[in-house]
């Protein structure tokens, strides 16, 4: 098997989901504006240094939605994907994506954004797998803002693909890996694989694969 792994935020999008989506909620009157927006900021700041605690981000990041319900939550994503995600959906990515379709490798994408947020998108890309930030439903089906097993971040993203490939049978040997992610968060992942590529990568990032020889790819690069 030939597995294409793609990281989703800034990677196969121009833009990070989990924090649009929380702009999205300002926007839609669900949150403080003020406060809101110096908390995510500063999650957001946290992530790109590397040093952003999951667990209290998720609990921040989920409040807004798990209070107002399925009906109003599941709307409002709607409202995000016309208003937001669709209109950034790029050509580059959606043909990267569909050559390793063409190849017959199996597409996946592997995010630490919640699954909330993130199973939308990835439907609209085309790809029917995903591993996201799993999170804990209460007895009556919803949300109760804490994750559920290992989140899928750094070192938990090769965890939750070895769990993936152990429910299939597989291992790593058995297996063709490229993956495509544009954050030093994902080096683990991307020294595990086959083939990594450094996608749109910031400038630690771009340093690594330099370092180490990895492929370089501007997804977004603009004429």
């Amino acid at each position: 098997m030939k597995l294409a792994l793609f990281d989703l935020d800034n990677t196969l999008l121009p833009l990070d989901s989990d924090y649009s989506w929380g702009e999205f909620t300002i926007r839609m009157g669900w949150v403080d504006p003020v406060s809101f927006a110096r908390r995510n900021d500063a999650f957001y700041a946290d992530y790109q240094a590397g040093r952003l605690d999951i667990h209290d981000y998720v609990r921040f990041a989920t409040e807004a939605f798990r209070l107002k319900g399925p009906q109003a939550a599941y709307a409002a994503h709607a409202q995000f994907m016309d208003e937001v995600i669709r209109p950034a959906i790029r050509p580059e990515a959606l043909a990267l994506i569909e050559r390793h379709r063409a190849a017959g490798d199996h597409l996946m994408v592997i995010t630490a954004t919640n699954e909330f947020v993130t199973r939308p998108i990835v439907q609209a890309l085309g790809i029917a797998d995903l591993i996201a930030v799993q999170l804990q439903r209460d007895s009556q089906g919803w949300f109760t803002g804490e994750i559920e097993g290992t989140p899928s971040m750094r070192e938990g993203k090769v965890q939750r693909l070895q769990q993936w490939l152990d429910a299939r049978g597989l291992s790593w040997t058995s297996v063709q890996t490229t993956f495509y992610s544009d954050s030093p968060n994902d080096l683990p992942l991307l020294s595990r694989v086959n083939h990594p590529v450094a996608t749109n990568p910031d400038a630690a990032l771009r340093a690594q694969a330099q370092q180490r020889g990895w492929p370089i790819l501007e997804l977004f690069a603009t004429s």
